[in-house]
């Protein structure tokens, strides 16, 4: 497998880094309607080839995108309630209760009342048509939705013990039992994925290419896990024996205990790396380049007894990166990832990731620790990279800058020449003007906004991605300073194209 990547890193490009969810909208959250186009126009109007965002998928209570209910599924929060207005589905007294989950069922009774009076028609047709083509694994989402609905939303390891064990004749009276809502699921589905081939056609007429995220681990209480229980390493009871995190480094005397599944490598391998292999496939379809979180965890990953409450008694275990990569290059073809490359990289690490001809990320956030070494130096830089003032995890530019201390400051500015420029137009700059091949900025930071509008705080669960921004927020020059930027720094859209 090699990376396709060299299509878009043949010319300079440049892209913005924001969830959907931040988009503005009169509902608690931002969707990819109207919304979505009118910010892939603004993406173009300002020279921008790219838009990334964070995974799309369906989120447990805390909203965050990296722990999903499924890693196929799309987050039904996302949808446009007006375009199923604007098709019959919905009627403008349920748009205005503000609730998209109720609208949505709603909308699934009426659109199911549809198909039966009239199932020869377009939508009846596309609707089974989509439900026959992701059956691998929309029949156990919808089924694992409905379940969980009807428990209160407990975790699949706490449902009696048939259904836990997926003993086939539970399986097939749940389903009997639950029709109604497994078709009101399988309805949220298909409108997501209609509406995001809506969307990205927009983006390819704009020029844009989207750029999803991958995280590697899956959540415990998720369909994927309990629709394949054998390829995690779980006891009888469906508890993990170890979970995942990373070490105590600088950053953490303790280290981070993220408590997802560990994957039963072995297993995954005698299967011929299937359950990856689909979802890299689910991910395709999606979106024209995929970040792949964590990546060092395909070379090794830190695993931590299931009973110890930090990551301090966890141990590297290996994971059959390459193996893992040439199944998934040899079923998917050359996939366009890019490698998050960030935290405890090792050369065996660089090795995996070179072997692949997969770009990494730089964060100049951490360049200015005082060694001319520093990998995220800009005079370190290297063509086949992505470079970023900073992603989703970190502080914004103007607030990152704001809570140095004065001589950090000082060199920050030394570095690049005691400029007059303020942050964080010197770090987006600096970030345009780099080698590397691709550069992302955080809207944030297109935005001059301080800390209290980063996207999350790591390590923390509360209050977290939740920002989101109105379009009374960018300033009328703003597209015109963008693209005097990206003109300058050879990054404007060619005729070569990007997507």
């Amino acid at each position: 497998m090699t990376s396709r990547l060299s299509r878009l890193f043949a010319q300079r490009g440049a892209g913005v880094l924001l969830h959907p969810s931040s988009l503005p909208s009169c509902f608690n959250s931002g969707d990819i309607g109207a919304e979505a186009r009118h910010f892939i126009d603004f993406l173009a109007s300002c020279g921008f080839r790219l838009w990334q965002m964070l995974p799309i998928g369906p989120t447990h209570s805390d909203g965050s995108p990296y722990q999903l209910l499924s890693v196929h599924a799309g987050n039904p929060d996302l949808v446009d309630l007006h375009w199923l207005r604007d098709r019959g589905w919905l009627q403008d007294s349920e748009l205005s209760d503000r609730s998209k989950r109720a609208a949505l069922r709603c909308a699934a009774g009426r659109f199911a009342a549809a198909c039966a009076a009239r199932p020869e028609e377009s939508a009846a047709l596309k609707f089974r048509s989509f439900c026959l083509a992701n059956s691998h694994w929309l029949d156990d989402y919808a089924l694992f939705v409905a379940l969980r609905e009807t428990s209160g939303c407990r975790a699949w390891q706490q449902w009696p013990v048939a259904l836990r064990q997926r003993q086939a004749d539970a399986l097939a009276l749940a389903s009997q039992e639950h029709a109604v809502t497994i078709a009101a699921v399988k309805f949220e589905q298909f409108v997501f994925f209609e509406q995001w081939q809506e969307l990205r056609e927009h983006a390819k007429r704009q020029g844009v290419a989207l750029f999803g995220d991958m995280p590697i681990f899956v959540h415990l209480d998720s369909a994927d896990v309990w629709a394949n229980q054998e390829v995690f390493r779980l006891g009888e009871d469906g508890q993990p024996l170890v979970v995942t995190g990373v070490p105590p480094d600088y950053f953490s005397a303790d280290g981070q205990r993220w408590g997802n599944p560990h994957y039963d490598w072995q297993q995954m391998e005698t299967e011929g790396f299937a359950w990856w292999i689909q979802r890299v496939a689910s991910q395709q379809k999606l979106f024209d380049l995929i970040r792949v979180d964590h990546f060092r965890g395909f070379q090794a990953c830190w695993e931590i007894p299931v009973q110890s409450a930090t990551a301090i008694d966890g141990q590297w275990g290996l994971a059959p990166g390459k193996q893992l990569f040439e199944a998934i290059g040899g079923a998917c073809g050359d996939v366009p990832f890019v490698a998050e490359n960030l935290g405890i990289i090792t050369p065996e690490v660089e090795e995996l990731r070179h072997a692949f001809g997969l770009p990494g990320m730089l964060i100049l956030q951490f360049a200015f620790d005082g060694s001319p070494l520093n990998p995220y130096l800009p005079h370190n830089h290297r063509l086949l990279e992505v470079v970023y003032t900073g992603t989703h995890d970190n502080d914004t530019s103007l607030g990152w800058y704001h809570s140095l201390d004065p001589a950090t400051r000082r060199r920050v500015y030394q570095y690049f020449g005691n400029p007059a420029e303020e942050m964080p137009w010197l770090l987006i700059r600096v970030a345009l003007a780099s080698v590397a091949g691709l550069a992302v900025l955080p809207m944030q930071d297109l935005l001059v906004l301080g800390s209290e509008h980063r996207m999350n705080v790591p390590g923390t669960t509360t209050g977290n991605w939740r920002w989101r921004f109105n379009w009374g927020d960018i300033k009328a020059d703003l597209p015109g300073r963008l693209h005097a930027l990206l003109a300058l720094y050879n990054r404007l859209p060619g005729d070569s194209g990007v997507v």
